[in-house]
């Protein structure tokens, strides 16, 4: 007897959950950045982001984009990925996708911010063995009402939290917050 892969099914159900949530932001959203990114992974990757995604549509949870009036922008330093990137992570249990970029900010960053809407909105496209599923990025902006930083990740993802004046070049979706920052703030 032969096992069923289902791995297929998951990606398919995963791919509808993303639809949903991208049309949900997209229509109560204006004036936010767009783009696609695509990213080849072996196959339990491909589960666990199926999986992760069936259930809200979010492959990595909701992250924040936050800006000092000045225009510096506030970047958390991820241990495991190398990388500056925007704070955020998941969404627990009944959390709204912004309440969950807010206890993010919170922990990665000690920041309070005032939310404004969605900044980004992103597709995250994942490939293996010729299929396809993917999930979505919301990305909210949201003006710092304090700015000292304290990094203190519960995760222990999170190691440093910065005000970037010019985006250091090991920064994730470098170019799409260099776009946001051009049509927001300048």
């Amino acid at each position: 007897m032969t096992a069923v892969d289902d791995l297929w099914y998951l990606g398919d159900v995963a791919s509808q959950a993303a639809e949903r949530t991208y049309h949900e932001l997209a229509d109560s959203h204006e004036d936010y950045v767009e783009f696609t990114r695509h990213r080849s992974v072996p196959r339990p990757r491909f589960r666990t982001v199926a999986e992760r995604v069936r259930a809200n549509g979010l492959p990595y949870g909701a992250h924040t984009v936050v800006y000092r009036p000045s225009g510096e922008l506030l970047l958390v330093y991820h241990d495991d990925v190398g990388m500056w990137v925007l704070p955020g992570g998941e969404v627990d249990g009944d959390d709204s996708f912004r309440a969950a970029a807010r206890r993010e900010l919170r922990e990665e960053a000690g920041v309070d911010a005032d939310y404004e809407g969605l900044g980004i909105l992103g597709r995250a496209v994942f490939h293996c063995d010729g299929r396809e599923t993917w999930g979505v990025l919301p990305i909210y902006e949201a003006r710092a009402e304090s700015t000292d930083l304290e990094a203190d990740d519960p995760d222990g993802e999170i190691s440093e939290a910065r005000w970037f004046d010019e985006l250091p070049e090991e920064t994730r979706d470098r170019e799409q917050l260099l776009e946001w920052r051009e049509r927001r703030l300048e």
